[in-house]
């Protein structure tokens, strides 16, 4: 969606920069990539200061001034304006600047003065018709500032991503309706210029319908098609060129200005998201328009020149001899708007989205009107438009409405009712939201909040204009966003929205997961395809040929992955997942592979990282491949009877639960090179784990949810963004002197700029005395908000030193 600045602020008089605009949109209803001045012919204008001025020697009117462009260079330039003065701001354009217009500047001699730019007027920059004088300045910037960026001039337009669940903001009006609501502003429609002539001067036997007679009689064939169509004759239009301010309105948001009635109908279509359509009322055949199904194969050429062949899933426009326009997407050649037309008939309607989308898919066009009728249009809203309609193409192309706008519709419709409690509100979104702040917020983009059944209900009127608003939950969505998402707290709350308890394999897959994480392991997410497998298997589209089939076993696909890890010289390996594999059974229905959902991990190499204490860990071996089987598998439910025993089917170790086969540990085999250790493997039958639970499907403990409620609330901080200062002290422990008794000493006297402390060495030998050890931590301080002075550091290092001798009689250690 591209939007107008300037077009925003006449439906809101905001006063907010198009930067400034531009972040409230964002944070408010939807994210605007991008905000592109409109002017950038002028460019290559910077703010100048006139240094001096003084008469030109040769003549009575031109002065010779020097001109100051913030480059640390003073220009000489002659400039024939009268209220140019010493001191004062202007409009500068350097040598090679190219003016609007295309004139390019270029140093020249006037009357034997050198000049080296040009000091602009108003007229010469295109911001109005003053070509007397220089345009002064009257603003606080410094010289060489571009132009744009210190004058507020011209236009920007607001690149807008519109989500497909707001079709309201597909309009100048939706936009500035949020706006107007933030910031407690009155939304008003743009008003219009005086109507033109009444009448055009052409024939008036061909131009204008005899009053009273209805020239075009509409009927509605396909009601699922279209849920309402209105229609208006006017009669002796000039069609013709646009004034200044609709042409620009159009150019503003990206358009190609065509003619006085089209780009009415445009800026309908992007200042009201209401997509019309002007027909050449003599262009029309039979005296009527039907709504209706296309035939199938019939043919209509469109106004891009293409000839398009229709079908029976789309509803088109016709008149009493062939098609006139696909409805809601684009019309035809044969009945456009042109040059002679003086008399139209206005199409304002609301079409089916399923329908509107189905055509342009199949078709194979896509254009304004069908990405706003694809997304639904307000169908209340179109007498009001129509009747705006109906005054612009007056105001721009003169003309008068024969007769009464024929409407499809039986009458208004009521508006949807919504009801909220106060209670959902606070429950689902962590905090209270005041009544009268609900109410207020959402009165002001155009709901109707009323008093319910209790003080704890309200009663909620939809627009029509918001069709993605139908349950309680949308409204509670809408009052969040209101209120605005950077105003709630971030800690996690001890509570859930939601009421239903999740699946068992959901319980027991989580369990699974923080046991291997909190062993160690690392999660992988690849995609579930191997590179051999058999007919049942086979992907009949793959991504890859050399991974086509699907995976029968999770080991299958993380043997590659430690594969990877090898080739990158990565000799320790802890990998997990947990996914689906794919059976050979097939599934009844459909044909395909069941899929059953496995948990799989790989270890290899050092069983633990180094230490000072062990430089060279052991390395994993069978029985830790036995350890973590069982342990992942007593993860899911702890109730379970899990067991894991020799296996004499070329796997290690056979996993047992309750007495039935569940998984298996195995040493994998790899294409690894000569220095790798053995790769073990752990693969666990998620859902033959659940069967094997007494009871079925039920978990074992129903407490699962609620030890997950119960648990301590974890708190995250941020990752700092201050330095830290490192400090080593090497400490002379006696033996008899546990590590612990002197970190308890250190941490106290260290205090609340201490962030971390490691002990990360012990010595025994020369330099440190009989019955005693050199102990060696490094502490790390750090404060959050600012760096830390060194003296700060040192001052806590000498108060841990002297309490560490009073207290325990340690010293630090010198040699």
């Amino acid at each position: 969606m591209n939007a107008s600045y300037e077009w925003l602020r006449e439906f809101v008089p905001v006063d907010l920069s198009p930067k400034e605009l531009r972040d409230l949109i964002t944070e408010r209803c939807a994210t605007v990539e991008d905000v592109v001045p409109l002017r950038q012919d002028l460019s290559g204008i910077v703010i100048g200061r006139v240094v001096e001025a003084v008469p030109h020697p040769d003549s009575d009117h031109l002065w010779v001034t020097k001109v100051d462009a913030g480059d640390g260079v003073v220009r000489d330039v002659v400039c024939g304006a009268s209220n140019v003065k010493a001191g004062a701001l202007y409009p500068f354009a350097a040598v090679g600047a190219v003016l609007p217009g295309g004139v390019k500047i270029e140093k020249r001699r006037i009357r034997g003065a050198l000049s080296e730019g040009m000091l602009c007027s108003a007229r010469e920059l295109g911001l109005g018709s003053d070509h007397e004088g220089i345009l002064a300045l009257d603003i606080d910037a410094v010289p060489g500032t571009p132009f744009l960026d210190a004058m507020p001039v011209g236009d920007s337009r607001l690149v807008i991503d519109v989500l497909p669940n707001r079709p309201d903001l597909l309009s100048h009006e939706g936009i500035a309706r949020e706006i107007a609501a933030a910031c407690g502003l009155t939304l008003s429609r743009p008003g219009l210029p005086a109507p033109g002539v009444a009448l055009s001067q052409a024939d008036p036997d061909t131009a204008v319908v005899s009053a009273g007679r209805i020239p075009v009689e509409v009927t509605v064939d396909d009601e699922d098609g279209c849920q309402r169509y209105m229609g208006a004759h006017i009669v002796g239009v000039t069609v013709g060129p646009s004034p200044d301010w609709l042409a620009a309105r159009i150019a503003a948001v990206g358009g190609r200005s065509i003619s006085n009635i089209v780009d009415a109908t445009n800026y309908m279509l992007h200042g009201f998201g209401q997509p019309m359509h002007a027909f050449d009322l003599a262009k029309l055949a039979g005296g009527r328009l039907t709504v209706r199904r296309a035939g199938a194969g019939e043919l209509l050429r469109t106004l891009d020149g293409v000839d398009r062949t229709l079908d029976d899933c789309m509803t088109v426009i016709a008149d009493g001899e062939r098609v006139q326009a696909i409805a809601g997407v684009i019309g035809g050649k044969g009945s456009e708007v042109g040059a002679t037309t003086t008399s139209i008939f206005l199409e304002a309607a609301a079409f089916s989205p399923v329908r509107i989308r189905t055509t342009r898919r199949k078709l194979g066009i896509s254009t304004d009107a069908s990405y706003r009728f694809e997304r639904g249009v307000d169908v209340d809203a179109l007498p009001l438009l129509m009747k705006y309609a109906i005054d612009l193409i007056m105001s721009v192309a003169g003309g008068k409405l024969q007769g009464e706008v024929s409407d499809t519709a039986p009458g208004p419709r009521a508006m949807r009712d919504v009801t909220v409690r106060m209670s959902r509100i606070a429950h689902v979104l962590g905090v209270p939201i005041q009544r009268d702040e609900v109410e207020r917020n959402l009165s002001g983009v155009g709901f109707g909040v009323t008093a319910g059944p209790t003080d704890d209900h309200l009663r909620v009127a939809v627009p029509g204009y918001r069709p993605d608003v139908v349950a309680e939950i949308d409204l509670i969505e809408e009052v969040a966003r209101l209120h605005g998402y950077s105003c709630f707290p971030s800690e996690i709350r001890p509570f859930r929205p939601g009421n239903a308890p999740d699946a068992p394999l959901e319980i027991s897959t989580r369990r699974v997961r923080d046991s291997a994480v909190s062993a160690g392991l690392l999660e992988a997410r690849p995609m579930p395809f191997v590179r051999t497998g058999d007919a049942v298997h086979r992907v009949r589209n793959p991504l890859a040929e050399d991974e086509a089939y699907l995976r029968t076993s999770i080991l299958a696909t993380l043997a590659r992955r430690a594969e990877f890890n090898l080739a990158h010289m990565q000799r320790n390996v802890r990998l997990f997942e947990i996914g689906v594999v794919f059976g050979t059974e097939c599934d009844a229905a459909s044909g395909a592979p069941a899929e059953r959902m496995h948990v799989g991990a790989v270890v290899m190499g050092d069983r633990r990282p180094a230490h000072f204490t062990e430089p060279r860990p052991p390395q994993f071996d069978e029985w830790d491949a036995r350890a973590l089987g069982e342990r992942l598998a007593v993860a899911a439910y702890p109730e379970v009877d899990v067991q894991c025993i020799p296996s004499n089917e070329g796997s290690l170790w056979t996993i047992v639960a309750n007495g039935r086969q569940v998984g298996e540990a195995r040493m994998l085999a790899l294409d690894a090179p000569v220095w790798a250790s053995h790769a073990f493997g752990v693969e666990i039958d998620m859902e033959a784990l659940l069967t094997a639970v007494p009871g079925g499907d039920a978990p074992v403990s129903g407490s699962a949810t609620a030890s997950a409620i119960g648990s301590p609330a974890v708190k995250y901080r941020p990752i700092p963004s201050m330095p830290a200062i490192q400090v080593d002290l090497a400490l002379v422990v006696p033996d008899s002197l546990t590590a612990s008794a002197v970190e308890q000493v250190v941490r106290r006297e260290a205090g609340d700029l201490l962030e971390s402390l490691v002990l990360f060495d012990e010595f025994r030998g020369a330099g440190v005395p009989e019955g005693a050890r050199s102990l060696a931590w490094a502490l790390t301080f750090r404060h959050a908000g600012r760096t830390l002075r060194e003296r700060e550091t040192q001052g806590r290092t000498a108060r841990i030193l002297t309490t560490l001798e009073k207290e325990l009689g340690i010293r630090q250690r010198t040699s």
